[in-house]
């Protein structure tokens, strides 16, 4: 006898739908699984067949045939043990194949029957939509993530005894109902603010002006000035995500089993700070079935790297593709799995080893050539992508006991979300462009008009500081996003020169090196 049950697979942070095909016939006793499962699929076997009898269900001496269908997609992870289970059943007469029809089913089983979590619920249940399948069966605890998809009753199940029931018409369970829009309106708390720190107001404009922008910033100063201070505080001044970015984001955490068991959805933008030991596997996402990185579980976010020439080389080389392309294609000999990865990448270094380089309270100790060698780690290309450059000096005593008060994250915040809206009635027509760092050469030359003196002003400034053509743009594009938080429709030669001074550190510390 035949039967089917619908699953789905995860495929990157999306998922396709799965056919869980069972055939019971007359024969050997046997359990056959095919369909290219991976070593979690397989076990399955095992965890069935326990199931079923700790349950008290019928597991007939008979031949049995499991495909899991399309066959050349890879299936892994434990969520099929459910739907297998209930196919069984239904080949077995002890379910009615008809009443499997219109469910997405996934959860893994325990020895007793008992049903556990699984990792990626949200990615799993997204498939019911595009298949038009109105009803997910699924673990009780995974209920409030499935619950973020729209247009679907979600069925909580505590064992496969209850999920037996239901299919059999015993029982009625209520569906999960979860108000995403007044979960996602809950208001999101930091504990860092901007009024924590004391001096430093250089620094908190210029991080103000990169949030604005989108814009990736580069900090460099002695230890203790406080660029770990400021750069944690970073995500306090973004714009809160919208509902589709949050569910993007959630989709990452999920399929990487970041999800706290009582969290359904990711409401404030990520904070990632990896260790400079990470490999760029880590960093970038990867393993042998792939795995998000540390540039996608900073998506829609931060990723702050502290002591960046500490990062290996190939780790920070890779950085290269997803910040240029906002999202990164991890290729396999089967097949690619792309994951998105669009953030503000914010770095921090010492001006040398022993860090005081720069610092005119305590002498640096440091060889010129162990400077050179220092400051070398950062290649050109990747240096390029830093729109800002900006030095971080230590914080003046006066500035420690200050008492005065200073602006908070809030405020900040309502600025940066006022230019942010500015930027996105501009670029409403070009596809792929939200901020002012987007923008291409093309688009640069559409919206980052000079006047005379403006023009006069950066022409000076590329001469006496050897700037690049790169560096040029990047003011160009620094500029645009001073002028939308200001509020002004063009770009003033007073919005040139801050953004000048946010490249001044080009010559001083990397001379005229390519890329620079």
């Amino acid at each position: 006898m035949f039967s089917q049950t619908v699953s789905s697979a995860l495929w990157g942070i999306s998922s396709k739908l799965v056919q869980v095909e069972v055939d019971v016939s007359l024969g050997l006793p046997g359990f056959c699984m095919v369909g290219l499962p991976d070593a979690a699929v397989k076990e399955s076997r095992d965890r069935v067949v326990a199931a079923l009898k700790n349950s008290e269900l019928d597991l007939p001496p008979r031949r049995i045939t499991i495909n899991l269908a399309p066959a050349h997609l890879r299936k892994e992870g434990p969520a099929y043990d459910l739907p297998i289970a209930l196919s069984i059943l239904a080949a077995t007469g002890q379910l009615k194949p008809e009443t499997l029809s219109g469910h997405l089913v996934f959860g893994e089983l325990s020895l007793d029957g008992r049903l556990c979590p699984v990792r990626g619920a949200l990615s799993l249940a997204s498939a019911a939509r595009p298949a038009k399948i109105k009803r997910i069966v699924c673990p009780v605890e995974n209920a409030m993530e499935a619950a973020a998809i729209r247009d679907c009753e979600i069925l909580p199940m505590k064992s496969l005894l209850e999920a037996v029931d239901y299919f059999s018409g015993k029982t009625t369970p209520q569906p999960f109902i979860l108000d995403i829009e007044q979960l996602f309106q809950s208001s999101n708390i930091y504990d860092a603010d901007f009024s924590d720190v004391r001096g430093q107001e250089h620094a908190k404009r210029a991080l103000a002006v990169a949030a604005a922008g989108g814009h990736n910033i580069l900090m460099i100063g002695p230890p203790g000035s406080g660029k770990s201070m400021l750069s944690q505080r970073l995500p306090s001044i973004l714009p809160e995500l919208t509902l589709e970015e949050s569910l993007e984001t959630t989709r990452i955490y999920s399929i990487s089993g970041r999800l706290s068991a009582n969290q359904t959805l990711i409401n404030s933008r990520p904070f990632r700070a990896p260790h400079h030991t990470l490999s760029d596997i880590a960093l970038i996402g990867g393993g042998s079935y792939p795995r998000p990185g540390e540039v996608s579980l900073a998506h829609h976010g931060v990723l702050f790297l502290d002591e960046l020439p500490e990062f290996s080389k190939n780790a920070l080389e890779v950085l290269r593709q997803p910040l240029e392309d906002g999202q990164v294609t991890i290729s396999r000999a089967a097949a690619a799995v792309t994951f998105p990865s669009r953030f503000m990448l914010v770095a921090a270094m010492n001006p040398c080893p022993c860090g005081y380089y720069t610092d005119p309270a305590k002498a640096c100790t440091c060889h010129p050539a162990q400077i050179h060698k220092y400051l070398g780690k950062i290649s050109g290309p990747l240096l390029d992508r830093f729109d800002i450059h900006l030095e971080v000096p230590a914080v003046k005593y006066q500035d420690l006991i200050g008492h005065g008060s200073s602006e908070t994250s809030h405020s900040i915040r309502e600025k940066i979300k006022a230019a942010r809206q500015h930027q996105s009635r501009r670029y409403r027509n070009d596809p792929g462009v939200f901020v002012n760092a987007h923008l291409g050469p093309r688009l640069i030359r559409s919206y980052c008009h000079l006047g005379s003196e403006g023009h006069s002003l950066l022409k000076a400034a590329m001469t006496r500081l050897g700037l690049s053509a790169r560096a040029y743009h990047r003011i160009l594009k620094v500029a645009r996003t001073i002028a939308d938080l200001e509020g002004e429709e063009n770009i003033q030669p007073m919005h040139v020169s801050e953004a000048i001074q946010y490249r001044a550190l080009d010559k001083h510390y990397w001379g005229r090196r390519p890329g620079g």
